[in-house]
């Protein structure tokens, strides 16, 4: 416990006694040191926190000077103010300028008696600072004896839960994306949003520093959990006192050395996923089924997904994954596979990183975190049994990203959208109406429209077409013969593809992510997804409808 003026006056060896009727909470004041001086203006050789005594040689008899000396004691930060008295010393009992100034001042002002020496107040303040101390490193010892019997335990919480036990601070361990891993309690609510600023401060450091600040009168703070790489964060909610602080980095140690631990006991998983990818490649027209069942396999039930492709050669401030060879390879794919939920990560005999998510994930957010600076290109999203064209994209855009400097995505396509920005609107429509004017007679016009368009969405996929309008493949085959049949196009003909995708395009009003009504719009006709980099088109090949 803390040394405290009350603490003091209870010592019947000391008999220091008070000279006015002092609150309660200025004798609750702590006592950091003690110290004798009679300079007349000892204001500046003060720390803080001491009890300073003097025998008033000097002490100024007037009231406005009384004032001023007290005045400078408490600015020094002094936490109370003792007079020696005795025979032979200047005073016998506390002049009353000194007590009026003292109590106006609230500086509680003690008395010495004669027969008590000053040092023997100050021996008896070390000893109780070092008591203090003492009892400090043993909870402190304690803490870190509980917290290491809980490592050996399974995962993080044990040792959080610990530590908040021991500590009545909150603790949370999460990923270097701020998603909650572990709690010490099992009903913690989520991170305060004060806290996001802190996490990513903290996570775009990596392993170089720390963050604190406050929230709602909480003080919050984040150290960086790893060995050689950031694993996780931990989220401290609350203000540790002396003992708890001197156990925050063992506590981080342990914690590190967990996360460690899962990393490597997460490398036969790694090892699976990446298998399933190599599978899921290996196969040039995959049905979607079996598609959709590798992905389930490893828990990526996205309806589309996308490819993305990172080189290693360079990384944080430009040149840190340089050299690194296939360990710092597999060390991206590594972060990268505990960042992507259900994602599929391998590392190609090039190099390269290869992965394909789920359309949701913020995969910028991922790169800016685990891949800085390293050229990456990412992929349309698609269905799965057309994830390699993603994954071609995505690998042609890597010239892209070096130049830029950035991540490339593939976008919907900037050359079609400037053709319909720049064209006359009534000749574009009657474009189209010339196209599709044929179905727009048919008893079930729109009907068919709208399967056309999904169906050029999707890239002639069947399978994906018939799950994005609900119907059978079947249903899908002969709405679009029907269609054929009436406009006298075929499918498998380029230049009649690209007329029926411009015209639905137009009818969608030429904005991509639209189309048809009840449709997304068709992308360019061929494959999936086929477009252009912001600022850099891509002219999309074209192709033949799939069985």
């Amino acid at each position: 416990m803390p040394l405290r003026i009350s603490d003091l006056l209870v010592r019947p060896d000391l008999g220091l006694s008070v000279t006015y009727d002092v609150p309660p909470a200025l004798l609750a004041r702590r006592v950091e040191a003690a110290a004798v001086s009679d300079l007349p203006a000892p204001g500046k050789w003060l720390q803080g926190g001491e009890l300073l005594m003097t025998i008033g040689l000097l002490l100024p008899a007037d009231a406005a000077a009384c004032r001023a000396y007290v005045r400078d004691v408490a600015a020094g930060g002094a936490t109370c103010l003792a007079l020696g008295l005795g025979q032979g010393l200047p005073y016998q009992e506390a002049p009353e300028p000194l007590v009026t100034a003292a109590r106006e001042a609230g500086l509680p002002l003690l008395t010495v008696p004669d027969e008590v020496p000053f040092i023997a107040v100050t021996k008896a303040v070390f000893d109780a600072r070092a008591n203090e101390q003492r009892e400090v490193l043993h909870r402190a010892f304690a803490t870190q004896r509980r917290l290491t019997a809980a490592a050996t335990g399974d995962g993080l919480r044990p040792m959080l839960a610990e530590w908040t036990a021991a500590t009545g601070v909150g603790a949370t361990v999460l990923d270097p994306l701020g998603r909650l891993l572990a709690a010490g309690d099992r009903e913690a609510p989520a991170p305060p949003p004060e806290a996001r600023d802190l996490i990513e401060r903290v996570a775009a450091r990596g392993l170089h520093g720390s963050a604190a600040g406050t929230a709602a009168g909480r003080r919050l703070e984040v150290q960086p959990l790893g060995a050689r790489r950031l694993r996780g964060l931990l989220l401290l909610t609350g203000r540790p006192d002396a003992a708890a602080r001197s156990v925050v980095p063992g506590l981080v140690s342990l914690l590190s050395l967990e996360l460690e631990r899962r990393h490597l006991r997460d490398e036969p998983e790694r090892r699976r996923r990446s298998a399933l990818l190599s599978e899921l490649l290996a196969d040039d027209q995959p049905s979607a089924e079996r598609a959709r069942d590798l992905l389930a396999s490893a828990g990526l039930s996205a309806e589309r997904v996308r490819a993305v492709v990172v080189e290693t050669a360079c990384g944080p401030g430009g040149a840190a994954w340089a050299g690194a060879g296939e360990g710092a390879a597999q060390e991206m794919a590594a972060d990268l596979a505990l960042a992507m939920p259900g994602g599929l990560v391998r590392v190609t005999d090039a190099g390269l990183v290869e992965a394909v998510v789920g359309e949701d994930l913020d995969i910028r957010e991922v790169l800016g975190r685990f891949a800085v600076r390293c050229p990456a290109g990412i992929g349309p999203a698609t269905g799965p049994e057309t994830v390699r064209v993603s994954l071609r994209q995505a690998a042609g855009l890597l010239a892209v990203s070096r130049a830029g400097g950035r991540p490339a995505e593939v976008r919907q396509s900037e050359a079609s959208r400037l053709l319909l920005d720049l064209g006359d609107r009534h000749t574009l429509h009657g474009y189209a109406d010339t196209v599709l004017g044929p179905l727009d007679l048919a008893d079930n016009g729109e009907e068919l429209v709208a399967t056309l368009a999904a169906w050029l969405e999707s890239g002639g996929a069947w399978d994906a077409t018939s799950r994005r309008l609900g119907v059978h493949r079947h249903t899908v085959r002969n709405r679009l013969d029907k269609a054929m049949d009436l406009t006298g196009r075929r499918l498998d003909d380029p230049d009649d593809r690209f007329d029926l995708w411009l015209a639905t395009r137009i009818r969608g009003g030429g904005a991509p992510g639209t189309g048809a009504p009840g449709t997304p719009a068709p992308d360019a006709p061929g494959t999936p997804g086929t477009g252009g980099t912001s600022g850099h088109p891509i002219v999309p090949p074209h192709g033949t409808p799939r069985a």
